[in-house]
């Protein structure tokens, strides 16, 4: 009986194995939100590529490098600074040999309304051009006590003798995309946020690129996170490849190339 069952079963799995489809890996990418755009567009080329599905979590790098923390299940932290990278590593959530610096960007003012371009000196009225936007009008930044794009801009102001005069006019949000879509809705007269943010969006109008001498340089690094899945180290070498690379220029990124 036993080998009768045996002879049954063993050509049927044999048959299920060849005539099922093979499942296709996932790879969970938790990625700062001023890259998305172009990231979709090459997890949407690595797919069809290699069969591999990669799904996208977008949010501030603070907020995902706390889900990190928390035990969340990512495969790749890609990071709008370098700090919450270190953060992991000294908590030992990376793999520090597949870290590596992926892009860079830079910092701007943008305004809701068209303008000429602006200054940006310590002798530059910030304060005032908020008054004149709009009665009341606050200048959207990502939070500045933690999202990289808020620190670059508090770097910024600080540096350009400005924050003082305008920390407590502040529209803080909890990502990048968040503080662009305050301006581009109006919300907000004024806005600090990356070129390829500005750029995303035609409501907004860029006004002034801020000197690269008044913040930290502006990376993005990636990297695996500790336990992530086999497949996402291809993911992750795939993003500086040449294909990759220039959906990224194309947005205004300054890729890094190859490690």
């Amino acid at each position: 009986m036993r080998s009768t069952m045996l002879r049954i079963l063993i050509p049927l799995l044999t048959f299920l194995a060849f005539a099922l489809p093979a499942q296709a890996d996932r790879v969970l990418v938790f990625a700062a939100a001023s890259l998305a755009g172009p990231l979709d567009e090459v997890a949407q080329a690595f797919s069809e590529e290699t069969g591999d599905e990669v799904v996208i979590s977008y949010a501030g790098s603070s907020v995902l490098a706390r889900q990190i923390e928390q035990g969340a299940p990512a495969d790749i932290f890609l990071s709008a600074n370098q700090g919450w990278i270190d953060h992991l590593a000294a908590l030992g959530l990376i793999v520090n040999s597949t870290r590596r610096e992926l892009w860079r960007n830079q910092l701007v003012l943008i305004s809701h309304a068209p303008g000429d371009a602006v200054e940006l000196t310590p002798e530059l009225d910030l304060a005032g051009l908020l008054d004149s936007s709009l009665e009341g009008g606050r200048l959207a930044v990502a939070l500045t006590a933690s999202v990289p794009a808020g620190v670059y801009a508090q770097e910024a102001l600080t540096a350009l003798g400005q924050w003082d005069l305008v920390k407590d006019r502040l529209a803080e949000s909890d990502n990048v995309r968040a503080a662009l879509a305050l301006v581009a809705t109006g919300a907000a007269p004024w806005g600090i946020v990356y070129a390829t943010d500005a750029g995303a969006d035609p409501r907004v109008h860029l006004r002034a690129t801020f000197p690269p001498v008044t913040h930290t340089g502006i990376t993005y690094p990636g990297t695996l996170v500790r336990g992530a899945r086999a497949e996402a180290i291809h993911f992750l070498n795939y993003l500086a490849q040449p294909e990759a690379l220039s959906l990224f220029e194309a947005a205004g990124f300054d890729p890094v190339g190859p490690p």
